[in-house]
């Protein structure tokens, strides 16, 4: 006696389809999750007052690249991590030597470099002269003896008579500073990755 089995449909090709259709679901609910995050992120950023360039640093990418996986993952990260990261947890910033943070006020002006300006950049640009002035109370000063340009920039007195000159208040100094906290990028990571179990079942059963 002879006895065959045909199985219709094929279970193996089913179970392949299904596996494709699992592929699909996860890779769409991981870059769906990724893309919400990052726009979540940006939103925080732009709220906090901390400008659309700054925003824009924030990046996403999916893995593996170009193709389904039911180990799809997702990365989103900053292009300026350690100002997100300060921003982020309100760090409390001392000076390196141990001594003044100097904070530049309106009259410094800008680095060259488009930064914050540092005290001896601001005197070799300028050619002033910084005085130190000690404050019991508030922060102390560094101050020079010249003129306000028309932009309000501290600058030397083209005067040979010293007419004009005023003590303009360029640097303030302070021991430390405590940066507010102005993000809140883990709480945001979380509600993105408990949506993804749920993203996943309704691509899943929606393909």
């Amino acid at each position: 006696m002879h006895l065959s089995l045909n199985i219709d449909p094929d279970i193996v090709a089913l179970l392949r389809e299904e596996i494709a259709t699992g592929e699909r679901a996860v890779s769409t609910a991981i870059r769906e999750a990724g893309t919400r995050l990052k726009s979540a992120w940006r939103g925080q950023i732009t709220g906090a007052g901390l400008g659309t360039r700054l925003a824009r640093s924030i990046r996403s990418e999916q893995y593996p690249k170009g193709k389904p996986s039911l180990n799809a993952a997702a990365l989103v990260w900053s292009k300026a991590p350690v100002i997100i990261g300060a921003h982020d947890t309100g760090p409390l910033i001392q000076s390196k030597s141990g001594l003044w943070l100097a904070i530049p006020t309106p009259a410094a002006g800008k680095s060259a470099r488009g930064g914050r300006i540092s005290p001896g950049e601001w005197e070799r640009r300028t050619g002033l002269r910084l005085r130190f002035i000690y404050r019991r109370r508030g922060p102390s000063l560094l101050v020079a003896e010249g003129r306000l340009n028309s932009r309000g920039i501290g600058a030397a007195s083209r005067a040979k008579s010293g007419h004009g000159l005023t003590s303009m208040p360029i640097f303030l100094l302070v021991r430390q500073v405590k940066l507010a906290k102005r993000l809140n990028l883990a709480k945001a990571a979380d509600a993105a990755l408990g949506r993804i179990p749920e993203a996943i079942v309704a691509n899943w059963v929606g393909v």
